[in-house]
């Protein structure tokens, strides 16, 4: 697949991107909200009311509604947000932690939907259904050959639980059409991508967001890691971009004691909530360290802040997005919604991190560019605190409010200065593709390598190297790997390990390479 340079950026940024946008609210509803007439509203339907009745063009005054929504919101805050009913229920669904389907992860490859790999034990994976198949028809619907809308392939391959769906699938590996009957089920949106031990006593839990399952998710994880004998844990919320604050702060209470503050809101009228830990927590004496950089944001920040005011644990990284503002969903009644800011939060010590929102375009949200251009993303000397916005922490360490957590120790960008594009394009899909592609060319010889052989063929020179290079170069992009050769290729070994074997595999290996990692293991 050639990836067009002009939506190479796009790919590179698309779930920090969206992580900022939702993350970060409170998930209570409003259904009794009390929207009363009075003359602005008045004013305002009158307006629509004319031009749909009156106006000379046959208008679609639904459009203007919504536009008329944005422009308001427009004046408040970047969290502010009208999102449309054809949003709503995706939005919904990514954070509710599951969906039904028949759980595959793909990719449309030459206009063909081609399984990258089955989620394991999912409907498609007890069907039979291997990596590098490609769906031709779900039923009788055509999916090869024509371009598809992603609203309509959803639609075909998603539906009611236990309900079935006919795939006639083409296996390139054997050169055989055949039909499959795949029966619906739920399957899970994993919150938290790996649990795993990095030595015999330090646990490594990544955390990608705080949606409905996520404490669920995270609580086993702690049990399962103190089970193997962890007595130290990472918690990695780097580009993790928040979500539901009432999640974060049953997280927190995993390693705050009793009566411990973790987080105060404040909101219009000046009502303050506090919310405190409890005795429940199952980690609540080891060891803590909570890895974050400039994408950690909202929710990410409510945990880090509450670990870090209450002297638990050791943050580590960069400073972290600073959004200190919470949400609250309201419907609007004919299916659409908007997400409005209704309050403050503030860190136990009584820290506001939200930073300034004058510019609430695209810059707002692009902090890496902002503190690349700043130097903030390779000297710790670099970030820009206020004076005038010192807290103490419970033990009397000086903290900064103002703009994101500020770490306890400072781990620079792994990339240097001229070399950041390569370590972006490592760490985006573009490399998942490259080798989905690779593997399809001749799956029965991969399927044969070990573990060993397979790092042998892939890091032992430098075929895949320079294949990599010619396929980004396709879409536009001439980078120099000489001088990070090795690295490279141990980002396409780790790859080809994860989509031949397992997750945990392909953690290990990146974790050996990670430098906020390696940091807190010294």
């Amino acid at each position: 697949m050639k990836v067009n340079k002009v939506y190479l950026p796009i790919i590179i940024s698309l779930s920090i991107a969206i992580g900022l946008l939702l993350g970060g609210f409170i998930t209570a509803f409003l259904p009794n909200a009390n929207f009363s007439r009075n003359t602005k509203s008045e004013k305002l339907n009158k307006l629509i009311n004319l031009i749909d009745n009156e106006y000379v063009d046959d208008i679609n005054t639904d459009s203007i509604v919504d536009l008329t929504v944005n422009g308001i919101l427009e004046n408040l805050d970047p969290h502010s947000v009208y999102i449309a009913k054809n949003e709503v229920e995706q939005i919904n669904q990514s954070m509710k932690g599951d969906f039904v389907g028949i759980g595959i992860n793909f990719y449309l490859h030459k206009d063909t939907v081609v399984v990258i790999k089955p989620i394991k034990n999912g409907p498609s994976d007890k069907a039979g259904i291997k990596s590098g198949d490609r769906i031709l028809f779900a039923d009788k619907f055509q999916l090869f050959n024509k371009k598809v809308s992603n609203e309509t392939l959803f639609a075909k391959l998603k539906g009611e639980e236990g309900s079935k769906v006919e795939l006639t699938i083409f296996r390139k590996a054997t050169n055989k059409k055949f039909k499959v009957n795949v029966t619906r089920d739920i399957v899970p949106i994993k919150s938290v991508d790996i649990a795993t031990l990095i030595d015999d006593k330090t646990g490594y839990i990544k955390v990608n967001r705080f949606a409905e399952t996520t404490f669920d998710e995270f609580h086993k994880a702690i049990l399962k890691l103190k089970n193997i004998g962890a007595t130290e844990l990472i918690i990695d919320l780097r580009d993790n971009g928040g979500g539901y604050l009432e999640i974060a702060t049953e997280m927190v209470d995993e390693f705050l004691k009793d009566k411990e503050l973790i987080v105060k809101t404040i909101n219009k009228k000046g009502t303050e909530e506090k919310t405190f830990a409890t005795k429940k927590g199952d980690f609540e004496t080891g060891k803590v360290t909570i890895l974050i950089n400039e994408n950690s944001a909202s929710a990410s920040e409510v945990l880090a802040g509450a670990i870090q005011d209450n002297d638990r644990g050791t943050i580590v990284g960069r400073r972290s997005f600073g959004k200190g503002l919470v949400q609250r969903e309201m419907p609007l009644g004919d299916g659409s919604m908007i997400r409005l800011t209704v309050a403050r939060y503030y860190t136990p010590s009584g820290r506001s991190i939200q930073k300034p929102y004058e510019d609430k375009a695209d810059g707002y949200f692009n902090e890496f560019e902002k503190r690349f251009i700043s130097g903030e993303l390779y000297e710790k000397d670099s970030i820009k605190v206020a004076d005038s916005l010192k807290f103490k922490t419970k033990n009397g360490r000086i903290v900064f409010g103002g703009g994101g957590i500020t770490p306890d120790v400072f781990v620079p960008y792994e990339a240097k200065h001229g070399e950041e594009a390569t370590l972006m394009i490592m760490k985006s899909g573009v490399v998942d593709y490259f080798v989905f592609e690779q593997l399809d060319k001749d799956r029965k010889f991969f399927n044969k390598l070990s573990k060993e052989g397979l790092k042998k063929e892939i890091v032992g020179n430098d075929k895949y190297l320079n294949s990599f290079k010619e396929y980004v170069a396709q879409s536009g992009f001439l980078l120099n790997f000489s001088t990070q050769k090795e690295k490279v290729k141990i980002y396409l070994y780790a790859e080809f390990i994860r989509q031949l074997f397992d997750d945990d595999s392909y953690y290990q290996i990146i974790l050996s390479q990670d430098a906020m990692v390696k940091k807190v293991m010294k």
